[in-house]
């Protein structure tokens, strides 16, 4: 699948900024699941030093300064990519609804819900131990600001993960109980809202559902990380695309110790897990997602942020567009 992608912030400061230093993550990655072809950012008013590197987690991460005073702000990154689908790795909404069924259309993550390792081994991976190295994935099995442990989110999730089950089947079961318990409502949160407050009042949007699914993970010991990306939607039948209508996406995806590079699976075993559309597989939910950045939580991937020397009122305007490209 072949997809373009423009993700445009503006910011309009009143009274005016006179500095500022921004950071942004609208870069998607290669992966072997996606392949990015080309990739442009534009910010205006213009910068001189805009410079893009790699971050601890492997993400792109672009820097520029402002130093001429400026009312307005106009970030916009154009993508183009090719989505790649997985032979036999997706498990798809409708095999969700049986997860002890037999999932022919996965044999790969069918075989790890089945016969995987028992989530307790997967939590024993990260636990400290004399002499020993280890596992890379442990640093995404603490809390982070946005995902906190608490005894709230481990009783959640107890019902999905009994003694001795395998953890794939585990937390695809867990995915599948956040998109049927809580309620996506738009604007209901703010992403200051406590994960602790969206699992008591059950509602929120794509970022919540995913920092309650990552605090459950790993109020259990697991290691999970949060997933910033897009999303391609269809428009109603007979209405056409609108431009800056889509946007961002958030979702989850966890560490299976026994799916490493010995099995021939990309990510080291990283199953993806969107509580939002209730869709898994094995290094991404299917070919309609982009992947752009993974962290602890959305603070470690905001789309963009900045300080500034100014601007103690603004506004926002965010612009997404996700559209496929005919060949």
């Amino acid at each position: 699948m072949l997809l373009h992608i423009t993700h445009e912030t503006l910011y309009d400061y009143a009274p005016g900024v006179d500095t500022a230093q921004h950071m942004a993550h609208l870069q998607p990655p290669d992966t072997p699941y996606q392949s990015c072809l080309s990739h442009q950012l534009e910010v205006d008013p213009p910068c001189s030093d805009l410079d893009t590197q790699r971050d601890a987690f492997g993400n792109f991460r672009s820097y520029w300064s402002m130093s001429s005073f400026h009312q307005q702000l106009r970030v916009r990154a154009h993508s183009v990519l090719r989505t790649h689908s997985p032979q036999g790795d997706l498990l798809d909404a409708m095999a969700l609804e049986d997860l002890g069924g037999d999932a022919s259309s996965a044999p790969q993550l069918a075989q790890a819900q089945r016969a995987g390792r028992a989530w307790e081994a997967a939590r024993d991976a990260y636990l400290y131990a004399s002499g020993q190295a280890g596992d890379a994935a442990s640093e995404f099995s603490y809390a982070s600001h946005h995902a906190p442990i608490a005894q709230a989110f481990a009783a959640y999730a107890a019902s999905s993960f009994s003694e001795g089950r395998p953890l794939a089947a585990a937390a695809c079961e867990l995915m599948a109980r956040i998109h049927s318990d809580f309620t996506y409502e738009a604007l209901s949160t703010e992403i200051s809202t406590p994960a602790l407050e969206v699992l008591q009042e059950r509602r929120g949007v794509c970022q919540d559902f995913a920092h309650v699914l990552l605090a459950c993970l790993r109020s259990l010991g697991l290691a999970a990380r949060y997933v910033s990306g897009y999303l391609l939607t269809e428009p109603p039948p007979g209405q056409p695309r609108l431009t800056g209508a889509d946007a961002s996406h958030a979702w989850v995806s966890v560490y299976l110790p026994d799916l490493g590079g010995s099995r021939g699976l990309p990510h080291g075993g990283w199953l993806d897990l969107d509580p939002t559309n209730k869709r898994a597989g094995l290094g991404t939910p299917g070919p309609d997602y982009v992947r752009l950045a993974v962290g602890r939580d959305f603070a470690d991937v905001s789309p963009l942020r900045g300080v500034l020397q100014g601007g103690a009122n603004h506004t926002l305007t965010v612009r997404v567009t996700v559209a496929p490209v005919s060949v």
